[in-house]
């Protein structure tokens, strides 16, 4: 599967060094504002084919998926010209700056029979079956409580600072315990509560989002953009809990029975052996586009939605209205 890029950051560094090891894929192309930034890229990371526009690369028919590595600002534009020049489409989290965005990339790919995935590699890790099997196994009991933090010290990344870039906490790093929650607990959600603290431009830097659903059970997550955390998730049953090491590239889960004020460590998994763990979310299109799929069964299009309405509550709570959504 011949894989063209779209943007050279970081991002797209780190899934060309993951298909440089692998046989089911192949770093085709890559296209970046600029030749000589696309052929530096290029030479680095073995690609064939380097274009100063992403227009070019998308105008290529040897492209088998166009993986979307830009700003969530430009996501819904570039998804959906890649996909109205007839390519398959990878395109990263948070899949789109709102919701209704979302929808319009989502009924284009369907429209036209192509797939469309949103590469939330943590939905297709191997750690989100193991965890799922330990919760179906009674060892914790019933779940009652998820919480979970991220954080990292990127607020010196434009991207991440800037409003009509989609800047700030929630697109980029508040999406991960969100879908953390999503993958352990549903999306029955009676109700969100957000807050937020901004940063000079106007972006959120530090979220806490607690999540009550309906039948009572409760998700609480914390998210900064401003240091490292330890990254921890906790899913708290009757009977006992699990504490997962990153929620972001799951490490090893650790199973603790529980027995009224005391706990005790009954198991430690490790996760199995990865490339970087990118490589997971590129064989399911693989999957998805040989059986005819526009949409990846890992991550369907309804739960990209459904996130991606979570987002847009949130940030309507924080107050926040990115520049392009004001009339």
């Amino acid at each position: 599967m011949r894989i063209g890029y779209l943007g050279a950051g970081n991002i797209s560094s780190q899934m060309a060094a993951t298909v440089a090891r692998m046989d089911e894929a192949e770093n085709y192309a890559v296209a970046a504002r600029n030749a000589d930034r696309a052929r530096a890229f290029a030479d680095t990371w073995g690609f064939e084919r380097a274009y100063g526009s992403y227009e070019e690369l998308l105008a290529d028919p040897a492209v088998d998926l166009v993986y979307v590595a830009l700003p969530h600002s430009h996501h819904h534009r570039w998804t959906i010209a890649a996909l109205e020049a007839g390519h398959h489409v990878l395109c990263e989290k948070a899949f789109a700056a709102n919701a209704a965005q979302a929808k319009e990339m989502i009924e284009c790919a369907r429209s036209r029979n192509l797939l469309l995935a949103e590469a939330i590699w943590t939905r297709y890790m191997p750690s989100r079956t193991m965890i799922d099997d330990i919760i179906a196994s009674g060892a914790i009991g019933r779940v009652l409580n998820v919480d979970a933090n991220l954080g990292y010290q990127v607020d010196m990344n434009e991207r991440m600072v800037k409003p009509e870039l989609c800047g700030g906490a929630l697109l980029d790093l508040t999406v991960y315990p969100l879908n953390f929650a999503s993958m352990v607990m549903g999306d029955e959600i009676e109700r969100i509560e957000a807050h937020m603290v901004p940063i000079v431009t106007g972006v959120d830097g530090q979220d806490s989002i607690m999540l009550t659903y309906r039948d009572g059970r409760m998700a609480t997550m914390f998210t900064t953009m401003h240091c490292m955390t330890d990254r921890r998730g906790l899913i708290c049953g009757t009977d006992g809990f699990i504490m997962v090491e990153n929620i972001n590239n799951p490490q090893k889960l650790y199973v603790y029975a529980a027995d009224g004020l005391s706990c005790e460590l009954k198991e430690e998994i490790s996760v199995p052996e990865q490339i970087s763990g990118y490589e997971y979310e590129v064989l399911a299109c693989k999957r998805a586009i040989e059986s005819g799929q526009v949409e990846c069964p890992e991550m369907p299009h309804a739960e990209t939605l459904e996130i991606m309405r979570q987002l847009d509550e949130i940030r309507a709570q924080f107050g926040i209205v990115f520049p392009f959504e004001r009339v």
